[in-house]
């Protein structure tokens, strides 16, 4: 069989696997409606004072969106992980042809399509009850696409560390909170101590929020001279992708040969 075939076959049987579980693709559609409800609908954005959200309501698009592309992955691909070490199934893995980074492929790719519905579901829902106007720029699909990339490798690296599926979920939100706030999404930078500001520049999830903030909400960025001079919606983007080139080895290289 050959490669495309390998994981074709494996993103198959991934699909299905999701699918059956009623309750997992119950919450993964949920957990961000939830937030768009309280955040947007009911504490309300507050664009003319101070508080948290003082910002307009396209500004908060990327916070949104980033709840699935950071927190999917790492969960999924966290307690997934963890769930064939404890269940030895790397073990029989490594007696066929499919290889780790195979593997792992397959799972960012079913993460992909999942993420990318629920972010349709996203955008919908933020400009329906948030009144937010934003510009729909395709390049957003390649932002989606390579922030599940970038995030499912650290979640690999979670759950192959972690000493357990318990273990893996725990850690994935321990990690994933802190990124979630603290990197440019419901916070600004205007709104953090100046120190802080070298470790907001190593959270692979700030790229992902500078770049789509700059393709779907341009206001945001008029008068920044972007990454090193260049437009923040391609800038962005690059650095982006290597943090998810990078991640996306480790990951697979994680990734245990044998239980």
């Amino acid at each position: 069989m050959s490669r495309f075939g390998r994981i074709r076959g494996q993103v198959n049987a991934d699909w299905r696997s999701f699918v059956r579980r009623r309750t997992a693709v119950f919450f993964t559609f949920f957990f961000p409606v939830i937030l768009i409800v309280i955040f947007g609908a009911l504490v309300r954005t507050d664009p003319t004072g101070g508080g948290l959200f003082a910002e307009q309501p396209a500004f908060y698009v990327p916070a949104y969106l980033a709840v699935v592309v950071l927190f999917t992955p790492f969960s999924r691909l966290g307690s997934e992980v963890a769930r064939h070490r404890e269940g030895n199934r790397f073990e029989k893995l490594a007696t066929t042809p499919l290889s780790r980074r195979e593997w792992l492929l397959a799972q960012t790719l079913v993460n992909a399509l999942i993420i990318g519905l629920a972010s349709v579901l996203i955008l919908a829902l933020v400009v329906a009850l948030t009144g937010a106007e934003i510009v729909y720029h395709p390049i957003v699909v390649a932002y989606i696409f390579v922030g599940v990339v970038c995030f499912c490798g650290i979640g690999a690296m979670l759950g192959s560390y972690a000493d357990s599926q318990d273990g893996a979920i725990a850690a994935s939100n321990a990690l994933g909170l802190p990124l979630l706030f603290l990197s440019e999404t419901f916070v600004s930078l205007e709104q953090l101590p100046g120190w802080f500001e070298p470790l907001v520049n190593l959270s692979p999830l700030t790229y992902f929020a500078r770049g789509v903030r700059a393709a779907t909400y341009p206001e945001a960025t008029t008068g920044t001279t972007g990454v090193a001079g260049f437009d923040p919606i391609v800038a962005n983007l690059v650095v982006l992708a290597l943090l998810g080139v990078v991640t996306f080895l480790l990951g697979a290289r994680s990734i245990p040969r044998t239980d």
